[in-house]
């Protein structure tokens, strides 16, 4: 059962607030190993309702599904310069396997051109083998330093669609169609927004000729990418030879294409929707479209209530509607309404023993407005209508904030003063909702203002922020501490004289890995 403690607020702290959600709805978890999320049953069942939903679309533009090995050789991330420069930094490298070095490195999938196309060299000889759409439903890994759960792991889970054209116009065609696949699912599936355009040089992905991407803005007012699609030139053909015979007798590079979206997705659509009572979600994805909740004191009410719950279940689940009814015994009626709202489940039906006679339930939905009673007959028909219309309110909810948060025509001074305006916003939000003060310690934590990272101190400057923002002035100006060191040093001991400190050890390894071997905490066999 989820917690019962209240939410941080938006307001207060967005991030906390965005964690919280997630553990209330028992979406994910965090794992022992670092940077790392558990899926919890929960957060997986909006996830499988992604992938049922984007697999038909990729299915009727004519892909299929295959898999591809999850190791790659590395020395195929260096024959495309680019490619292994810009993931190098976060591939994992195997190096030992059953007691033994390896012959060659393996690397762990960051992503699937080099091996993908290693294979279509074997495969495309002639024109006529062409195009080739294949898809693949995977899991990535990436050495990340900064994790957040579904927007940010090490490993997390993935499709990427790779194509083999005959012409670049053929490869643009696929690329922006995978766009539009891309915003017709987060527009018409997860109710969310999204600006598609071109990506810059410097944010294109590594060995692509050209980048389009998703952007969707969040309540926090913060763009996100939500999914990217690339036209990859020639660049992997050549660096793998993958070519084919032309009508005309010529062999010509194949030209090709990749796209993918990830859980990432489950974040965006928590950062979308959600409230600070917690999640909500659209009613196309979500695990449950309707939660039936018994109410009844006896025995002999609790079988009455029971099988009507049941039977309007199996009503709805006939008509296509995802139902489940609470029989749980000892949780009042009021907890479990508190339980499935923190899972946003879209609509409750109340059902005891005068809704039973009088062949009616009563009808709560999780965006609000009043509860009211419905009849029994036609339900399944007004719960699809309801669906529909609590679907399309959460689109144009989002759009109108994002509208609302947006400038458009502006010059590079006015966005300059827009953006100045927004962080000190944020800054006095920020200086608002901070927490009562605390021990301080001895390591100086860094606290985030709305606009910049500022560092804790005693002695409170009346500095403002060092990034032009005009909100309140900081505990400190941004930047790097401006301390006396000889001063620090009076502070704390004798002048001139530092105490020495104990080596830092992580808590429970006894100063060694416990798999053995080289560096803290590190495997001898893999290499980040």
């Amino acid at each position: 059962m989820a917690e019962t403690k209240a939410l941080t607020t938006r307001a207060a702290d967005f991030s906390a607030w965005y964690n919280e959600v997630i553990m209330r709805a028992e979406l994910a978890d965090y794992s022992p190993v670092r940077g790392c999320m558990v899926i919890r049953p929960n957060g997986y069942a909006i996830w499988e309702q992604m992938q049922r939903a984007l697999d038909q679309m990729f299915k009727d533009t004519g892909h299929q599904n295959a898999y591809f090995p999850l190791f790659i050789p590395q020395s195929f991330l260096s024959r495309e310069a680019e490619h292994v420069e810009g993931f190098a930094p976060e591939t994992a490298v195997v190096t030992h396997g059953g007691g033994k070095e390896l012959e060659e490195p393996l690397v762990v999938r960051p992503t699937s051109e080099t091996i993908i196309y290693s294979m279509y060299a074997k495969w495309i000889q002639s024109y006529r083998d062409l195009p080739v759409l294949i898809n693949q439903w995977a899991n990535v890994v990436r050495w990340e330093l900064r994790t957040r759960l579904f927007l940010r792991t090490t490993e997390f889970l993935w499709q990427e669609g790779h194509t083999a054209h005959a012409t670049e116009a053929e490869a643009e065609a696929e690329t922006r169609q995978m766009l539009g696949v891309y915003r017709a699912f987060m527009e018409d599936w997860m109710a969310m927004p999204v600006l598609t355009g071109l990506k810059t040089d410097s944010e294109r992905f590594a060995g692509a000729l050209r980048t389009y991407a998703c952007e969707a803005l969040m309540q926090d007012d913060r763009a996100l990418q939500a999914g990217t699609s690339h036209n990859l030139g020639q660049n992997f053909a050549k660096a793998f030879e993958v070519t084919f015979q032309s009508p005309e007798g010529s062999l010509e590079y194949v030209w090709n294409t990749s796209w993918g979206v990830s859980t990432r997705l489950v974040g965006a659509l928590i950062m979308t929707h959600s409230d600070d009572s917690g999640l909500v979600c659209p009613p196309k994805l979500a695990q449950y479209q309707v939660v039936i909740v018994p109410i009844h004191k006896t025995d002999e009410e609790r079988a009455t209530v029971l099988d009507a719950a049941q039977r309007t279940r199996g009503v709805l689940a006939a008509a296509g509607i995802r139902a489940h009814v609470d029989a749980r015994d000892g949780i009042k009626p009021g907890a479990k309404y508190y339980e499935w709202e923190g899972r946003g489940v879209p609509f409750r039906l109340e059902i005891g023993p005068r809704d039973v006679a009088a062949s009616s339930a009563m009808l709560a939905r999780r965006t609000g407005g009043k509860k009211e009673p419905v009849p029994m007959d036609g339900l399944a028909e007004r719960l699809h209508a309801e669906m529909n219309r609590m679907q399309i309110e959460l689109l144009e909810s989002a759009r109108a904030r994002r509208e609302a948060a947006s400038i458009r025509g502006a010059t590079k001074e006015q966005l300059i003063q827009r953006c100045r305006k927004a962080a000190a916003g944020s800054c006095t939000a920020a200086s608002a909702a901070r927490a009562p003060a605390r021990p301080r310690s001895r390591t100086r934590p860094r606290r985030r203002s709305g606009c910049c990272l500022i560092r804790s101190s005693v002695r409170r400057s009346r500095r403002r922020p060092a990034c032009g923002a005009d909100g309140p002035a900081s505990p400190r100006p941004c930047g790097p501490r401006r301390t006396d060191p000889a001063r620090h040093r009076r502070r704390r001991g004798a002048p001139g004289r530092r105490r020495p400190r104990a080596p830092r050890r992580i808590a429970g390894d006894g100063g060694r890995s416990p798999l053995g071997g080289g560096r803290r905490g590190r495997h001898p066999g893999i290499r980040v």
